[in-house]
């Protein structure tokens, strides 16, 4: 190949030059842009993962359930249903590991009486009695901490909130889905639930209604 001279300066070893400094940024650029795309990849993958092992499991507010049941100091009890709004469970290696809960309070049932007694019951339940749901027509709970089948969470009914722990386990379905189960009781005392309780009030004799509350809950749900 011939050299080119221009003012003394060969061409042809300038054009290879800036051809080979060409190829190299070139191929920097690159490696670069590579480097950036994985890093990008990375950090989505991070954010949007949760860890190895945990599921969030939306709950099925149609196929869960909490029933209640109170009862008198000479031992009768009612009992009923309560709805679910909405609801969440974090499962973490088979095993419950948080949640948030909403429950619709207007909806108290009474299912062991019928007809005028079970009109009667369910109005005074939604009273200021008892659970004042026009003022408060929702409670809220969410597990706090698990100690195996342990379970403590915030309870909030009527804007006041206290700790309950209860023992708590879940199912793992081939389909799936989950379903925990738990039985909860509630000191109804704690929350201002004063009608017919001896916390609040002396000499009721026959008449006095417990404190405690029982739940026994079940939530059916599927992952989201």
């Amino acid at each position: 190949m011939a050299n080119f001279l221009l003012n003394g300066v060969n061409i042809n070893s300038f054009t290879k030059f800036n051809v080979a400094t060409s190829i190299k940024n070139t191929s920097i650029m690159k490696q670069t842009l590579t480097l950036l795309a994985s890093a990008f990849a990375f950090i989505a993958f991070t954010a949007f993962t949760t860890p190895s092992g945990e599921t969030y499991y939306a709950v099925d507010t149609k196929k869960s359930e909490i029933f209640w049941e109170g009862s008198k100091i000479t031992g009768s009890t009612h009992s009923g249903i309560v709805n679910l709004v909405e609801g969440g469970i974090q499962v973490t290696d088979g095993k419950i590991s948080g949640g948030k809960f909403t429950i619709d309070m207007t909806s108290i049932t009474v299912t062991d009486l019928e007809g005028e007694m079970k009109g009667k019951l369910e109005g005074h339940l939604k009273n200021d009695d008892f659970f004042s749901v026009d003022k408060h027509k929702t409670a809220r709970l969410e597990i706090e901490q698990v100690d195996g089948d342990k379970i403590t969470a915030s309870l909030t009914i009527k804007g006041i909130t206290q700790k309950v722990v209860f023992p708590a386990k879940v199912v793992m379905s081939n389909d799936g889905s989950m379903t925990a189960t738990a039985d909860i009781e509630v000191d109804r005392s704690k929350y201002d639930v004063r009608y017919g309780s001896g916390s609040f009030f002396d000499d009721l004799g026959d008449k006095a209604i417990n404190d405690i509350i029982k739940f026994k809950v079940k939530l059916v749900g599927s992952p989201s």
